[in-house]
C-alpha cells in the first residue's frame, strides 16, 4: 500500500503587476500572503480564515480546488481529498494577485499529492499557463520584482525570468476601492492594437525599471512607470487611478500605477509614509470618499522570497 503523502504548508505572497508601463512583463511581491496546510482527508474540506471567507470556503467553483482535481485528471491520476486550513490575507478581485496565489497553490498541491514529479520550474511554468501571463505568478513564486516572458514551445517547462530584491527602504501603499474588478472586464476595455509611439515609450520605461529596482534608484521610477498602453483605458473602471495619479514626484511618492488590472493603486514610497497617507486623503475627499470607510488603505513591504522559498512538508 503506497504511503500516505505527508501534510503541505504553503505561504504566497500577494503581487501587484504591470507597475504601470510594464504591462504583462512585471510584477513585484509584497508582504501579505494565502497561507494553506493541506493534508489528506476522506472527503473535501475548507476552514478559511481571513479576507473573503465565504468565497475561499466554497467546495465547488473554488479557483484552489477546481484546479487541483482537473490537473491530477488531466496527469491521469486519482483525486486526493483535501482539507485544507487557509488564512486569506489577499483581497480578491482588487489586482493585488489573489489569482495568482491561487493557481500557484493549486499546481503546487496536485505536484506533491498526486506525486506528479515535478520541479519548481515546471510548478511555475504550469501555473503562468493557467494563468495566461508569467508576471504575478513569477513574483508570488519567486518574491522580489520579477519579470518574466513566456515561451509556449518550450519542452523544459520553464519561463525566462529574473527577480531582483527591492530597496529595504522602499514602501508600498495601496489604495483600494469599496468594489471589486473582473480581470476580464479590465481587459475588454483595452484596444486591440496600440500606435507604434505609444509601444515604444513603453519599452523605454519598462527599460529602466529593473535598474530603478537593482540600484535603488527612486528616482527613476517616475518615468520608469509611466504608461500609454492600458491605464488610459482603464481609469473610467478603476476610479482611484485619476485622483491619485498627479501624486507623483509629490509627498515621497515616487509612484502612482494601478495595481495589476485595478481596481486598486499601488503608490511606491520610502520609509516614512506619513505625507504620503496625508496626500491620499486630501486626494480623495473632493470625491466625497474619506480613508477607512470608501477607500482601504493598505500598508506594506517588498517580499524579497515569495512561495517557492516558503512551500514545506511537515
Amino acid at each position: 500500500m503506497p504511503d500516505r503523502p505527508r501534510p503541505l504548508l504553503l505561504r504566497l505572497p500577494a503581487t501587484s503587476a504591470n507597475l504601470g508601463a510594464a504591462f504583462d512583463t512585471a510584477a513585484v511581491a509584497l508582504d501579505f500572503a494565502l497561507e494553506i496546510e493541506a493534508e489528506p482527508a476522506s472527503a473535501f474540506s475548507i476552514h478559511a480564515t481571513g479576507r473573503n471567507i465565504a468565497e475561499c470556503s466554497q467546495l465547488h467553483g473554488n479557483l484552489i480546488l477546481d484546479t487541483y482535481r482537473a490537473l491530477l485528471t488531466r496527469e491521469g491520476r486519482s483525486v486526493l481529498p483535501l482539507s485544507l486550513r487557509m488564512e486569506n490575507q489577499i483581497p480578491l478581485g482588487m489586482g493585488c494577485g489573489s489569482s495568482a496565489a491561487g493557481r500557484l497553490a493549486a499546481v503546487a498541491l496536485a505536484a506533491h499529492f498526486g506525486a506528479l514529479g515535478w520541479s519548481s520550474a515546471r510548478v511555475l511554468a504550469e501555473a503562468a499557463a493557467l494563468e495566461g501571463h508569467p508576471d504575478n505568478v513569477a513574483a508570488c513564486w519567486y518574491g522580489g520584482l520579477a519579470i518574466a516572458a513566456r515561451s509556449s514551445d518550450d519542452p523544459a517547462h520553464t519561463l525566462p525570468l529574473v527577480s531582483i530584491p527591492p530597496p529595504d527602504a522602499w514602501r508600498a501603499i495601496l489604495a483600494l476601492p469599496a468594489h471589486p474588478l473582473a480581470t476580464s472586464h479590465a481587459r475588454s476595455v483595452l484596444p486591440d492594437a496600440w500606435s507604434r509611439t505609444d509601444v515604444v515609450a513603453n519599452l523605454q520605461a519598462t527599460a529602466l525599471l529593473a535598474p530603478a529596482f537593482a540600484s535603488g534608484r527612486a528616482d527613476l521610477l517616475a518615468a520608469a512607470t509611466t504608461d500609454h498602453l492600458h491605464q488610459t483605458y482603464r481609469s473610467a473602471i478603476c476610479p482611484l487611478l485619476d485622483p491619485l495619479l498627479p501624486l507623483v514626484g509629490q509627498h515621497g511618492i515616487h509612484s502612482v500605477t494601478l495595481s495589476g488590472a485595478g481596481p486598486s493603486v499601488l503608490l511606491i514610497t520610502q520609509t516614512d509614509q506619513a505625507p504620503a497617507l496625508a496626500a491620499i486623503a486630501r486626494s480623495i475627499q473632493p470625491f466625497g470618499w474619506q480613508p477607512d470607510r470608501d477607500v482601504e488603505i493598505l500598508f506594506a513591504r517588498f517580499a524579497t522570497f515569495g512561495a517557492d522559498q516558503f512551500w514545506l512538508i511537515v
